[in-house]
């Protein structure tokens, strides 16, 4: 029977968790060389409340690569917009490539876990190869670790890891904190740290031959009192947009600097030389990079933001956020001056413009203390409910 679902993208890497989720409803997207599972066949709303109320189950594709030798720290200062000299073994931090004119190679998290042994975590750009090319002469390994990431993510997660840790799980486990620990006797390394805007850790394999449906499974065995479910990367997009976290290639690329898009402060041009560095320092230090929400109307990626009619700035990401009860994105601007504009518009699929409303990052948890797994301040989200 002919169906309208997408064909498999053969020459992407398949995860070993991809037969826990297969079914004729599945949506598959490329990221990375890898097959990103975007949707189950569910409702996409449906998955971003239990997100959000109890704790939600995603496969994704960013990978790491493995960086060990006794040139680590030189090399990586080499390569990142700061410094990774006071990171200490467990710990990790946002970290940023750039290229010689300025612009961003890639974005992720830099994990130290042993002395001259650190993953770098990233999105959809060749790392590896990147990396390679820029070790000359440095006295470092850089190898793929044949990892996969499993993003275990709500506001009922730590007590999923409590329970999924063969050992009971960490004492103490900060943001960004990462430990290594067996759940169901496969050794793993666990991570506090997600791309959802809510509290969560993340899981990754050590060995490459992992039983991912055995640890599939353990995960959904460890989360049964929780109301845990599998859930797709389009709703946790949503969250991801309501929390104010940029993805590479779509809110950010190689022509955009991080000030550009509002990571300045991940940039440290006063005491830190690295790649970059010089066209960084000639640049412009204004972000032309905004939130916006739409209260009508559905504009697509790529929509033209308009002021006067004129094109002056163009839409990177946009859902329509269930909480908020409006749509919700970002815009990436043509000039900082358009910035503190109003009156400006957007176009949506029809060719029709709708007025919108730039909004400060991210749209709110300004605090950013749900990931921390602290209350908010204003206790706004205790009334939450779908």
């Amino acid at each position: 029977m002919a169906t309208n679902r997408p064909k498999v993208i053969s020459h992407c890497a398949k995860s070993p968790y991809y037969s826990c989720t297969w079914s004729d409803a599945a949506l598959y997207g490329e990221y990375a060389d890898r097959l990103v599972l975007l949707s189950l066949g569910n409702d996409t709303n449906e998955e971003y409340w239990k997100l959000r109320k109890s704790v939600g189950l995603f496969d994704v594709p960013e990978r790491p690569v493995e960086i060990t030798g006794p040139d680590s720290v030189k090399f990586l200062n080499c390569v990142f917009t700061r410094p990774v000299d006071t990171l200490r073994t467990g710990r990790g931090s946002y970290a940023l490539l750039c290229h010689q004119r300025g612009g961003m190679v890639c974005d992720g998290i830099v994990f130290k876990l042993a002395e001259n042994h650190y993953w770098y975590v990233h999105a959809d750009a060749d790392v590896y190869t990147w990396l390679v090319a820029l070790a000359g002469d440095y006295k470092v390994n850089i190898r793929d670790p044949r990892s996969w990431v499993l993003q275990v993510q709500g506001p009922r997660s730590m007590e999923v890891l409590a329970k999924a840790c063969d050992d009971g799980g960490p004492q103490e486990f900060r943001y960004f904190d990462i430990t290594q620990s067996r759940m169901g006797g496969q050794e793993v390394l666990v991570s506090h740290t997600g791309w959802s805007s809510e509290l969560g850790f993340e899981v990754y394999n050590l060995d490459p031959d992992v039983d991912g449906p055995a640890l599939w499974d353990h995960l959904l065995s460890a989360g049964a009192d929780h109301e845990i479910g599998a859930c797709g990367q389009l709703s946790m997009n949503i969250r991801r947009i309501e929390g104010g976290i940029l993805n590479y290639l779509t809110d950010m690329d190689w022509h955009t600097t991080p000030y550009d898009v509002g990571l300045g402060q991940f940039v440290d041009l006063e005491n830190h030389d690295f790649i970059g560095r010089d066209a960084l320092i000639r640049g412009e230090k204004t972000a032309r990079f905004t939130g916006f929400k739409c209260h009508a109307g559905r504009p697509g990626y790529g929509a033209a933001i308009v002021s006067k009619g004129q094109s002056v700035g163009r839409v990177t990401a946009y859902e329509i956020s269930p909480y908020l009860k409006c749509g919700v994105g970002f815009a990436l601007l043509d000039s900082p001056e358009f910035m503190q504009q109003t009156g400006l518009g957007v176009v949506d699929r029809e060719g029709r413009e709708w007025p919108v409303e730039l909004v400060t990052l991210p749209f709110y948890d300004r605090e950013k203390r749900i990931p921390r797994g602290l209350p908010p301040i204003d206790g706004m989200f205790d009334q939450v409910s779908p």
